[in-house]
């Protein structure tokens, strides 16, 4: 059991650093970062004091204790995709919108006169 409690504060400290490289790097940015140290500090936490996890399935009605931090872990996962979903949802509406708008402007611009700008190469009126 002790091995078990070592290697998952090992994973919290080494996702923990792991993020602060990302962050430092700016490939991952401040409110996705914030999400990620909230998994690191839970899985720490879980490692240093495994008694936690048999305090919460007595508190939940769940007798088989190990199987709650997979449950929990699940539900984060099906939060999180359902966020990502809602997020690129509202960026494919962002950019309809705002193909629209760029439309409107160019032919307001060959209306008044002057002539639409070039389109760049690799534009596809299909993608």
């Amino acid at each position: 059991m002790l091995t078990g409690q070592i290697t998952s504060a090992i994973l919290g400290i080494a996702l923990a650093g792991a993020i602060l490289f990302l962050v430092r790097r700016d490939h991952l940015h401040g409110p996705y970062a914030v999400w990620w140290f909230v998994i690191a500090a839970a899985t720490f936490l879980l490692g240093v004091f495994p008694r936690i996890v048999i305090w919460l399935g007595h508190q939940t009605g769940i007798f088989y204790a190990p199987v709650l931090p997979i449950i929990i872990g699940l539900s984060l996962v099906l939060i999180r995709l359902l966020k990502l979903d809602v997020d690129r949802s509202k960026q494919e509406r962002r950019i309809r919108r705002l193909t629209q708008k760029l439309a409107i402007l160019e032919q307001e611009l060959t209306r008044l006169g002057g002539n639409p700008p070039a389109e760049a190469p690799g534009d596809d009126e299909d993608s």
